[in-house]
């Protein structure tokens, strides 16, 4: 019976933030689908968002924070009672507005939050979107990234979740409005994933074989789609060809 009773209060809930949710995007022009980012012929951009379990933890801090901050506003109310029984009753409907408003909205701006972040990845580049009323984008090439950080404290680790940090040089970095809450010192975030090591892997992958490509033409050959085995060919045609007899190098 606990059990069905839990399993309805859910529903319920998800009821009432899918109406919220509806509202919102049509209200506020919130994009519905990930960013899109322009990949080659044989490229393809994948599209993720962060781990159901990050919810999980920011729920954790929302409940940790609501608890605290509940108790000592009835603390106040009951103190209130003892000493104006009659001030007490006439504040209650305050009180009890101050204590539930507040509760429902962070609870359902967490849910918009964790369902507006998104993160997109082709072979060159990265792009990050979130927000409600102000939507931020930011995108990095990896040509440009420095450094890659993993970052995931004691909390973070008992969800499972962590976050990537990506350093940038400075100005190599495009922003599509206003970009702060996504980059601090020419750094991106990509927060609340399951898998960052493995990410940050794959952006390290990425970045050595843009750097492999070489500069000039060979840089433009492999922005173009070249694989690196196709360039080391063309560098062995070259070779070849300034070896001719007669040919000036």
């Amino acid at each position: 019976m606990t059990g069905t009773g839990a399993s309805a209060s859910r529903e319920a809930a998800r009821w009432i933030y899918g109406g919220v949710w509806r509202i919102v995007v049509g209200w506020l022009r919130v994009p519905e689908t990930p960013p899109e980012l322009p990949v080659g012929p044989r490229e393809q951009a994948d599209a993720f968002g962060p781990a159901d379990a990050f919810l999980r933890y920011l729920k954790l801090w929302f409940w940790i924070v609501a608890l605290i901050v509940d108790v000592a506003l009835v603390v106040l109310w009951f103190v209130l009672l003892i000493v104006e029984w009659w001030v007490a009753l006439l504040v209650l409907p305050l009180a009890v507005l101050l204590i539930v408003v507040p509760d429902v909205i962070i609870y359902v701006a967490l849910h918009l939050r964790f369902d507006t972040t998104w993160y997109v990845m082709t072979e060159r580049s990265l792009r990050i979107r979130r927000g409600v009323w102000i939507i931020r984008e930011m995108t990095v090439t990896f040509e440009n990234v420095q450094n890659l950080k993993v970052h995931q404290g004691p909390v973070q680790r008992l969800y499972g979740v962590s976050s990537l940090l990506v350093e940038t040089a400075g100005g190599s970095s495009s922003t599509e409005g206003h970009s702060k809450g996504l980059d601090v010192g020419n750094q991106a975030v990509i927060e609340g994933i399951a898998n960052a090591r493995e990410l940050r892997d794959r952006i390290l992958g990425r970045l050595r074989m843009v750097q492999s490509a070489g500069l000039g033409d060979e840089a433009e050959d492999a922005a173009a789609g070249w694989s690196p085995e196709h360039v080391a060919a063309l560098r062995e045609i070259r070779d070849a060809v300034r070896g001719l007899p007669g040919r000036v190098s």
